[in-house]
């Protein structure tokens, strides 16, 4: 199996297991990265529950049977598909990858400098027989007002995202106040008292 896995990376000219800070198939994405041992760093606003085993190889499987995909943006769909609740490592979802390339599920080419990964008919067909996506059991059980908490935030990041983009300086500097009076409202709820313990 080790020499399968330095055999196909060989033939996309890339290494099977590169450096630190690369995968099987190149560079991470800006931002991602292996932690200690694989794990996933740790992230603000606490951390993400852990997937079950299995559960990236059947996340990989169902996003695939989608669209060919590239590796971030499976990362990136997991994790929004999710709520926010799981967000697997480059180090957990590269390898995975590798993986199901090793048994012909998947394989990869070259688009604009990244690879660019799809089934093979032997992988929607093991994608079919899936049941439930993966990434829903993470929300199971959750507050349902956190859920909203986290697509509110993903939202407004959003928003943020366009105003730097394309605001005029003045609208930038509106949008710095609208900012900086919601933090503020924000850590005044967090000051009042619950009712409970009122």
């Amino acid at each position: 199996m080790r020499h399968e896995r330095h055999h196909f990376a060989h033939e996309h000219g890339r290494p099977a297991f590169g450096p630190r800070g690369r995968g099987p198939f190149g560079d991470f994405p800006p931002g991602f990265g292996p932690g200690r041992r694989g794990r996933p760093h740790p992230r603000p606003g606490g951390p993400g529950r852990r997937g079950r085993r299995g559960d990236v190889r059947s996340a990989i499987l169902a996003l695939l049977a989608e669209q060919p995909r590239h590796g971030y943006e499976i990362i990136g769909e997991i994790g929004e598909r999710s709520g926010g609740f799981w967000r697997p490592s480059p180090g957990s979802v590269y390898p995975t990858l590798q993986l199901l390339a090793d048994e012909g599920l998947v394989r990869s080419s070259e688009d604009g400098g990244k690879r660019l990964f799809e089934l093979t008919d032997e992988g929607r067909a093991a994608a079919e027989k899936l049941d439930t996506p993966p990434w829903e059991h993470f929300a199971e059980g959750a507050d349902p007002n956190e859920v909203k908490l986290r697509e509110a935030s993903g939202a407004l990041m959003g928003a943020m995202h366009q105003v730097s983009l394309v605001a005029s300086s003045e609208q930038k500097a509106r949008a710095v106040e609208v900012i900086n009076e919601s933090r503020r409202a924000l850590y005044g709820i967090l000051g009042e008292i619950p009712a409970d313990d009122a």
